[in-house]
């Protein structure tokens, strides 16, 4: 089942991205509206961030042609901390978080288009889910990508490099992050109605072409966004909290598994 979700999200995600470049270079002369911004400020090992990556975040390619209004950035940092030195990094969910963390900046480095980064990432994030993130460098092999460009990032101190750079973009963040998943369009957060991200994207639009999947979701923006119990991350760490987040999402990803068989 998961390894079937990979490979049409792959054919998603390539098809649409081509579709996305082909048609602003077609009319080079006439002028476009402007993307809507899209920031995703997670980190690798906080089970809302990886259920929002693999069950939401997928649908700005598998709706139309949303993903052709969208400037996707992706900030791996999260509630990661730096200590004193300003040099050692203390991630939320532990050492392997910080290394999760760093392969997938090194990802976004390596093959910058969204195409080739974006599906790494959502092999590594289903492989949280299903709690086999140690195996994330199988993930190589199932895209059939070449590992040597993110090896190469990791041993030689770049990963580190980029580990900062994302510290510094999640540290400016105005108003700052209060958790994760933290996600942005045009400048302003979400906060808790952060599933209802498309909404606010079509709202955001200011072009001509709207994607037809904007009717689906033009009306679906909360007047109240507030949950009483939202599926985040909180700055610090607890470790009961953190366990009731690990339940409730892999139930989550169980009904959605058994519902996509009926």
């Amino acid at each position: 089942m998961a390894s079937s979700k990979l490979l049409l999200l792959i054919c998603y995600v390539s098809l649409l991205c081509f579709l996305s470049s082909s048609s602003s270079s077609d009319f080079s002369g006439i002028s476009h509206s402007p993307k809507v911004s899209l920031g995703l400020y997670y980190e690798s090992l906080c089970p809302s961030c990886s259920y929002f990556i693999v069950n939401h975040l997928t649908k700005l390619f598998k709706e139309d042609d949303l993903i052709s209004i969208v400037d996707l950035h992706l900030s791996p940092w999260g509630n990661s901390k730096l200590r004193s030195d300003n040099a050692t990094v203390v991630c939320q969910h532990g050492a392997y978080e910080c290394l999760l963390d760093t392969v997938e900046a090194c990802a976004i480095d390596a093959w910058p288009d969204l195409s080739d980064h974006f599906p790494f990432i959502y092999c590594v994030e289903s492989l949280v889910i299903e709690h086999k993130y140690d195996k994330w460098e199988t993930c190589y092999e199932k895209l059939n990508l070449n590992s040597k460009p993110v090896a190469d990032c990791l041993s030689s101190g770049h990963g580190k490099e980029l580990q900062l750079k994302y510290a510094a973009e999640t540290s400016a963040l105005e108003p700052p992050h209060k958790y994760v998943p933290w996600v942005v369009v045009d400048g302003q957060p979400l906060y808790e109605d952060y599933e209802n991200f498309i909404s606010y994207i079509c709202k955001a639009y200011k072009g001509n072409k709207v994607p037809v999947a904007c009717a689906k979701y033009s009306s679906s923006i909360r007047t109240v966004k507030v949950n009483r119990f939202p599926l985040v991350c909180r700055k610090g760490v607890n470790t009961m909290w953190d366990l009731l987040e690990r339940i409730k999402t892999s139930l989550l990803s169980y009904i959605d598994d058994v519902t996509g068989l009926l």
